[in-house]
């Protein structure tokens, strides 16, 4: 039987290894020391790989070597494929009742929410190891196998068999620096004057909650951002306003980093905003169902 059209179509793995070392290292006398073979192996094995793609990688200088713009591109992916060969060996490697939980999760949350608290999950629960990704766009549990939860912002996209569950309801609050409270002036007043801040991605704009509260929007020019956590990191830097989560902001309202506007003016605004997602047919899953359980736990301190 011919199964010509099952064989991955790859050059031999041992160049695309060399390549990598000797792009990363920038120099085939470092890569063949960290390989542990000779320089003229190591540019007979480049050799090969650039013939087999028909074109150059490397553009050979006197002592140091530079990449083509194909080589960089065969670097920034052989480094992502690399990264995952070396982290499956590692789990290979682990006792024997250590589980991986492979995690998903939006960026600010992850960092401003999340990370700060993964200690305390970690030290429950030890048979339990945390491989935590992390990007704006949602992704497909139904595509991406490799993960077991996802915790998306903004919106879920629904699938047939996958089960997602808001992380209950969030505060969604005008907050700046106290430095920029002027006291004795009207909060309104003191709203109009400051600079107002864009969160991209955030499912509340300035236009609804201007108009939900019954004021009228400047028509200005905004700093935009596109990640929740660096329209804080503006507001605490005293750029402006932001409209933002108080769940992500949490650590700077504790630390009087950033105080809320108008908590006794404007009208409240609460929005399900980070949902978690799971496959249905994995729900018992114990290391699945630990860590929902766990995070339903923190969401309700």
């Amino acid at each position: 039987m011919d199964s010509g059209g099952d064989v991955r179509r790859i050059p031999n793995l041992a160049l695309l290894k060399t390549f990598e070392s000797a792009a990363r290292l920038e120099s085939f006398t470092l890569a063949a020391l960290e390989l542990h073979v000779t320089q003229s192996a190591v540019s007979h094995q480049i050799r090969k790989l650039e013939q087999y793609f028909g074109r150059a990688l490397f553009i050979r200088q006197n002592r140091r070597v530079e990449l083509t713009a194909e080589g960089r591109r065969l670097l920034e992916s052989l480094s992502r494929i690399f990264d995952v060969i070396e982290t499956a060996c590692a789990e290979v490697a682990l006792a024997p009742h250590t589980q991986v939980l492979a995690l998903h999760c939006s960026p600010s949350l992850a960092s401003k929410w999340l990370s700060p608290r993964l200690p305390e999950f970690m030290q429950a629960h030890p048979d339990i190891i945390i491989r935590l990704t992390s990007g704006a766009e949602p992704v497909d549990l139904t595509r991406a196998r490799e993960l077991d939860l996802a915790i998306s912002y903004g919106a879920v996209r629904e699938r047939a068999g996958i089960v997602s569950t808001p992380l209950g309801t969030e505060h969604i609050a005008p907050m700046c620096s106290p430095r920029l409270i002027k006291p004795g002036l009207p909060i309104q007043h003191l709203l109009s004057r400051l600079v107002l801040i864009d969160s991209q991605l955030s499912p509340v704009t300035w236009a609804d909650w201007f108009y939900s509260n019954g004021i009228e929007l400047s028509a200005s020019p905004r700093p935009s951002y596109d990640r929740a956590s660096l329209a804080i990191s503006a507001a605490v830097d005293g750029l402006g306003v932001i409209l933002e989560s108080t769940r992500l902001a949490k650590l700077e309202i504790e630390n009087g980093e950033l105080v809320e506007l108008g908590k006794d003016t404007f009208l409240p605004c609460y929005r399900e905003i980070h949902f978690v997602s799971y496959r249905a047919n994995e729900s018992q899953i114990q290391k699945i169902e630990k860590f929902r359980n766990w995070l339903m736990v923190k969401l309700a301190d």
